[in-house]
């Protein structure tokens, strides 16, 4: 912490993730990752050594299926099942054969082994090149976290935890007591985990800080779905800060400012006044016809990734779905990829905002993400070579799978393709191709869509 009483401004410069501007006194939260103490179980308690395992691991599978049902109210079933895949790394049978046989065999306490496993998993993928898949890292250590914290809480009660583990949904050992305690705060830590911001206390905390983080982690897709101002990125900022602190975060333009000045506050009193007013200006708007001045009508859609935007997309005057990001099925749980779950969501986009048409891109996966079961050794240049329609001609089962769930869309609403990164008339001709047989699949079913 910065043990100077300066009050001149300071600003630090980061990533905004979620727009917004936030002022508060500062709450630190510098939770890290670190290794349990080493101790010896003796052969008569290794039975309940693993049995507060079992007690930990249940305590955290009702947190994080509490967690996943109370956000899919909130912001949607997309979102919230990021948890879902959660509860798939809670139960990894590899993490937790190792951790139940090094317990058995070599007597370690079950925090200790749990915890070198699950660092070994996070160390190998913080050394892969792709982003998005060393963001994981943090998904990994946020179940862990949750599970050190009730191993800790089931051993205290000595396994009497037992029959509570679907008691509240923190079971004292998730929520950020921070954010909770009385007042208006901004939030500044290493990084936070998804969990922190799905448990924020959004009536106190206005805003957060980071110094780790990405615009692709779970935690800022979290904070922009839910309305949180944040800027991840901010190198080295717990050095410099005290609790109670005097922080402004801009998660606009990524600054951070402490003790801002008045001609500061100021200044962003009058933005806040600007983008209130082009908020109402451009609302005022929402039921204008779109037409240049010399009347050529123009068609004003809007781009979406998950299907509670489509409330927010229609209420400001979109004429639908220009662009319908598809990859989120894809990062999540394997279950979100079924031709099934799909097809529910990409029909419920389509009745949202009919009579106007959705144009859902097929996957379009490579270059920045990868899925982790395609994920190859890194190419020269990785956003010009194997992604988008490349990765699905490649992978034709996969694909139609998406296809036929668009296609059935399709029988509820205007539903259009468009075809991520093609580079020949070949690529166009064998994507249409698998789309013909996907229609010829669903004919076979006598499942309905459009003809055209």
């Amino acid at each position: 912490m910065n043990d100077s009483s300066s009050n001149e401004q300071r600003i630090f410069q980061g990533v905004g993730v979620s727009p917004g501007i936030a002022r508060a006194s500062v709450v630190i939260q510098d939770e890290r990752f670190v290794a349990p103490a080493m101790r010896q179980v003796v052969e008569a308690a290794v039975e309940a050594e693993l049995e507060i395992l079992n007690v930990a691991l249940g305590l955290t599978r009702a947190e994080l299926a509490e967690m996943r049902d109370r956000l899919e109210g909130e912001i949607g079933s997309e979102n919230a099942s990021l948890f879902e895949a959660h509860l798939m790394l809670l139960d990894d049978a590899a993490v937790l054969d190792e951790v139940r046989r090094r317990v058995k065999e070599e007597h370690e306490s079950a925090d200790r082994v749990y915890f070198e496993v699950i660092q070994r998993y996070v160390n190998t993928l913080r050394e892969i090149a792709d982003p998005y898949l060393r963001e994981r890292a943090v998904d990994i250590e946020d179940v862990a976290r949750r599970v050190l914290r009730n191993l800790s809480a089931a051993r205290s009660m000595g396994g009497a935890l037992a029959g509570a583990a679907g008691d509240g949904p923190e079971g004292g050992a998730g929520k950020n007591g921070a954010a909770e305690s009385g007042g208006l705060r901004v939030l500044v830590a290493h990084d936070l985990t998804p969990s922190d911001t799905a448990t924020m206390n959004r009536g106190e905390v206005k805003g957060f800080a980071t110094e780790m983080g990405s615009p692709t982690s779970h935690t800022a897709i979290l904070s922009r779905s839910l309305g949180i101002p944040a800027v991840v990125g901010v190198h080295g900022l717990l050095d410099e800060l005290n609790n109670g602190d005097d922080l402004l975060i801009d998660g606009y333009s990524g600054q951070v400012i402490l003790s801002p000045n008045e001609q500061t506050l100021y200044e962003y009193d009058q933005l806040v006044l600007e983008k209130d007013a082009l908020r109402d200006e451009l609302q005022a708007l929402a039921e204008s016809d779109t037409k240049t001045s010399d009347g050529r009508r123009i068609t004003l859609s809007a781009n979406i990734e998950f299907l509670h935007e489509t409330d927010e997309i229609m209420a400001k005057g979109a004429e639908g779905v220009g662009l319908y990001r598809t990859e989120f099925f894809y990062v999540s749980e394997i279950e979100m990829r079924s031709e099934e779950r799909q097809a529910e969501i990409y029909s419920k986009v389509a009745v949202a905002v009919a009579p106007h048409e959705v144009i859902i891109r097929t996957l379009d996966v490579g270059g920045d993400k990868l899925m982790p079961e395609l994920h190859r050794d890194p190419e020269p240049n990785p956003f010009l070579g194997w992604r988008g329609i490349r990765v699905s001609l490649a992978e034709p089962a996969l694909f139609k799978d998406q296809l036929r769930a668009i296609l059935r869309a399709s029988a509820l609403g205007r539903v259009g393709i468009m075809y991520p990164f093609i580079s020949s008339v070949g690529e166009v001709i064998e994507a249409n191709k698998l789309l013909e047989e996907a229609k010829a699949e669903l004919r076979a079913r006598e499942l309905d869509y459009d003809e055209d």
